[in-house]
């Protein structure tokens, strides 16, 4: 957070002779659309302009923007946010944090109506409530060049819920991008709960569900959301929605046809909620609901048959070896699952196993990823691991650490693949670029991760294990699902770098 310091608006000599001053946000947006107009009256300019000429013209609309926010801190008795006032001109603004209420809100709102630049607006916990939601909204209603938005934490309550639902039903904003998550809880405490205790660990954990939606106000969410094409992300994580909320979300998603990425972790779904919610999303994220066994025995059912699910995030959720046997069923029929979060659940290597052994037995699985990364798994469980990435090679299973494993082994499994690889390229006489553009089928500096994964694995010019693999989809990943072989030069030199300090600190 800026350390932001007041700043009073410029004084200038007025004449004898002013209109009367209106104490009202009306004046303000007649303000700003009126130095638009008068731009546009302007006789257009000559072809021979300049760079200068045009830079000139981008620093007076800047400075008519700050005048018109330090007006309207004027006006609403706030203290100008200095942080604001310098980044105007800048895609991203964060605003987290910053304690705006609902007056200082409605300044930056203003601002905000006749701005091109802003994209990306971050506003958490700055108390903003219905007053300030209400602004916000209304601003969008004038300006289509803001995209995302975080108004998390901010005490919307039902209230909020109503305003931000009428908004939603308009469908006339360019917004796709809207988080109204809660508070997050302390996540050191999380990392130290283990196996069954996590869940009881966590239920002690201190947060408040900071803009305080519950299951009425994801009626009037979902209502909305059924006819809105627009939203395309959304986050109502840390919120107090139960399974009745759930089943709201599910009737929402048989309708909407925009949403695509969903984020319900740390609600309070069971069984029927959770169930509800998995047709029609590509993306779901249901970690810390706690809907055990039972629940994981629903979701393997829906599993069996969904056909749209890409992204599964069932982390922290007490689901132990009796709940993974059902789900791993589900995995022998599901065709479109991609990624399977279940960290920090109750589950041994054994149930491990049982994951493992369903995608072996789904030839139509797309599983790229299946995190258990709190399970410690033996050599035995590396090699059925093996076995399975012969069929599906595009598979990576994220664990603890194996056991037992010797310190030959050690050394064998931690070999640099970069190094690997560069020593190949230069018996070849190529470039480590060279090499990874082979993998690509047209040639191109990127692909996604499945594709490559499979790609590297199945070639045999520089054999590599599933962990090499794995360190180098991490250092030439520039996306979450895209890696990017310019990576690979940085990459190299890194390597290198540090060969030559390792040779300088023997010598």
């Amino acid at each position: 957070m800026d350390n932001d310091e007041p700043l009073e608006p410029e004084t200038k000599d007025e004449p004898e002779t002013k209109p009367t001053s209106q104490n009202s946000d009306e004046t303000l947006y007649c303000e700003a659309e009126a130095s638009v107009a008068v731009e546009k009256e302007k006789p257009a300019r000559e072809s021979s302009e300049t760079d200068l000429e045009i830079e000139d013209t981008e620093k007076f609309f800047t400075t008519r923007q700050n005048e018109l926010y330090l007006e309207a801190c004027r006006l609403m008795s706030v203290v100008p946010v200095s942080y604001f006032l310098r980044n105007m001109e800048e895609s991203y603004m964060n605003l987290n944090h910053h304690g705006l209420g609902p007056n200082g809100t409605k300044a930056i709102a203003i601002a905000l109506v006749s701005n091109t630049s802003v994209v990306t607006l971050e506003l958490a916990d700055n108390g903003l409530m219905e007053e300030g939601i209400l602004s916000l909204l209304e601003m969008l209603q004038e300006n289509y060049y803001l995209q995302e938005l975080n108004v998390s934490d901010n005490d919307l309550g039902f209230k909020g819920a109503k305003i931000i639902s009428e908004f939603l039903q308009r469908n006339t904003s360019s917004l796709w991008n809207l988080q109204l998550s809660g508070e997050e809880p302390d996540r050191a405490r999380i990392q130290e709960g283990k196996g069954a205790l996590v869940w009881k660990a966590l239920q002690t954990t201190p947060f408040t569900a900071g803009n305080n939606f519950r299951d009425e106000s994801a009626e009037l969410l979902c209502q909305a959301l059924a006819a809105n094409y627009q939203i395309k992300t959304l986050d109502l994580s840390h919120n107090q929605f139960s399974d009745k909320g759930g089943e709201y979300m599910g009737q929402m998603l048989a309708l909407n046809v925009g949403l695509q990425s969903l984020d319900l972790s740390w609600n309070h779904f069971y069984i029927r909620g959770a169930v509800a919610l998995c047709n029609g999303l590509r993306k779901l994220d249901l970690s810390m609901n706690g809907f055990g066994n039972e629940g994981a025995t629903a979701l393997g059912e829906v599993l069996r048959l969904n056909s749209s699910l890409v992204y599964l995030d069932i982390s922290i959720n007490d689901i132990s070896n009796e709940g993974i046997s059902k789900i791993s069923k589900g995995l022998e029929f599901n065709e479109s699952l991609k990624v399977l979060k279940l960290f920090l659940n109750p589950m041994s290597m054994d149930g491990a196993v049982l994951l493992i052994l369903s995608i072996k037995r789904n030839p139509k699985s797309k599983m790229e990823e299946i995190d258990i990364s709190n399970v410690l798994v033996s050599e035995q469980f590396l090699k059925i691991l093996d076995g399975v990435c012969a069929i599906h090679p595009q598979l990576d299973v994220v664990y603890k650490a194996v056991q037992g494993l010797s310190a030959k082994k050690t050394v064998l499994l931690w070999a640099n693949p970069m190094k690997l690889i560069q020593s190949y390229a230069d018996q070849h006489k190529i470039t480590v670029l060279d090499f990874f553009k082979s993998l690509s089928p047209d040639g191109k500096m990127t692909m996604p991760v499945g594709n490559f994964r499979k790609a590297i694995i199945l070639q045999d010019k520089v054999p590599l294990n599933l962990y090499q693999v794995r360190e180098l989809v991490k250092k030439l990943s520039d996306k979450p699902d895209t890696v990017n072989f310019r990576a690979s030069a940085s990459t190299m030199c890194s390597w290198l770098w540090g060969q030559v300090l390792g040779t300088w600190c023997h010598s």
